[in-house]
């Protein structure tokens, strides 16, 4: 096969770079040459292709991130050791735990004061036979 040798990358720091964040451009500035040029763009997309089988979009849509998300899980969990409001946020978010209180109160009278039976609509009876037999003219109010 004539031509120029193809480029290749160590394939376990591109997988880790791709886990903290990094997008393809920093990814080629990591892999610098000789006299400190920045890989080419085109060059790691063509290396990604026949490392992985996938572009570098669709493995960086897959893999982004993982491990900058286990790195900050982990450093959470550690802080959570020894701050009480990390320690909350954990407690609310990953076992569902919560700072409402619901309150039930229950009342009873003991004496009838008539406030009931107008809830229950008994008293809208002795209300209309008050008004019947007093007849109450605008000019009185």
């Amino acid at each position: 096969m004539a031509g120029r040798p193809k480029k290749e990358f160590d394939a376990k720091t591109f997988v880790d770079l791709v886990g903290l964040g990094c997008d393809q451009q920093e990814i080629c500035w990591f892999f610098r040459d000789e006299n400190g040029k920045p890989a080419n763009i085109d060059t790691l997309s063509r290396w990604c292709k026949r490392t992985f089988k996938m572009n570098f979009q669709e493995y960086s849509a897959q893999n982004k991130g993982l491990a900058l998300k286990i790195k900050l899980r982990k450093a959470g969990w550690r802080l959570a050791e020894s701050n009480p409001s990390v320690h909350i946020f954990y407690c609310k978010n990953y076992l569902g735990m919560t700072d409402k209180q619901e309150m039930v109160q229950e009342t009873t009278l003991g004496v009838s004061d008539g406030f009931m039976e107008a809830l229950n609509g008994t008293a809208a009876d002795d209300w209309s036979e008050d008004n019947e037999s007093e007849d109450i003219e605008d000019s009185d109010i």
